[in-house]
């Protein structure tokens, strides 16, 4: 049976908007698993990102609770969670968020001294990721502005990896690149998936969602089915074909 990672009971999220409250999230029920790559898909306003930033903290709930092990995270302040985030969890947006004033070193270093003062093992394990995502020593003292689109969400997946978080968190990761580097980018989240790195992705994309063993179909803010493709296998035809037709039966 699977480790349960994270759950919500109940989720919901509302806003006010001109006076009248906006209902994104409503009553979710979820399960997270240890070693799952979960694909959120749905249409536009669907509540997808606003989902991905309840599970992460990056956001906190109207009504419901969020449990991460056996810690109501929930119930923290924003100091607490921030310190969550910091601990157990990474981040890879669609916007790289790279300090252009900063080496590509320096700003995955940056986001590391934040929870481990140990620089030496920082570094080392900063050279060992780099190496898994084919980034080199020659581009360590780079700047942001003189590495390419992929390389720099390269670089953003480190630094989301560079603490060991239990889930790396991803929003459209793909959405401002081209085909060729999008393609890099989801092969290195499902490199590290493979090896074990839970992963929650929010994406409109076909070719990301399949990267996926779980998709979760999102609409009015609300579950509305989810597919379970199992294990990813590159030119798998199969797969395309179950997630079209799930996504089909959706409403998609």
């Amino acid at each position: 049976m699977k480790e349960i990672l994270l759950k919500t009971e109940k989720l919901s999220k509302s806003f006010s908007n001109g006076g009248t409250m906006q209902h994104v999230l409503k009553n979710i029920d979820l399960k997270l698993y240890k070693g799952d790559f979960t694909v959120i898909m749905g249409a536009s306003g669907a509540g997808k990102s606003t989902l991905l930033y309840a599970l992460s903290g990056m956001d906190t709930p109207t009504l419901g609770t969020i449990t991460f092990g056996d810690k109501v995270i929930s119930n923290l302040s924003q100091d607490g969670l921030a310190v969550f985030r910091r601990n157990h969890c990474g981040f890879v947006f669609q916007q790289i968020y790279l300090i252009d004033g900063m080496s590509v070193m320096d700003n995955v270093l940056s986001a590391g001294l934040l929870v481990k003062k140990d620089k030496k093992a920082l570094v080392q394990r900063a050279k060992e990721l780099f190496t898994a995502v084919d980034i080199y020593k020659e581009s360590y003292k780079k700047f942001p502005t003189q590495i390419s689109g992929g390389e720099a969400q390269r670089v953003g997946i480190v630094r989301a990896l560079i603490n060991s978080p239990e889930i790396l968190f991803a929003d459209e990761p793909t959405g401002a690149l081209n085909s060729k580097t999008g393609l890099d980018v989801l092969d290195t989240l499902t490199k590290f998936n493979e090896q074990g790195q839970s992963v929650v992705m929010v994406t409109h994309d076909m070719r990301s969602a399949r990267r996926g063993n779980r998709i979760l179909y999102l609409k009015d803010g609300v579950i509305l089915g989810e597919c379970d493709l199992g294990k990813y296998s590159h030119g798998d035809m199969a797969r395309h074909e179950k997630l079209s037709a799930f996504l089909k039966d959706m409403g998609w």
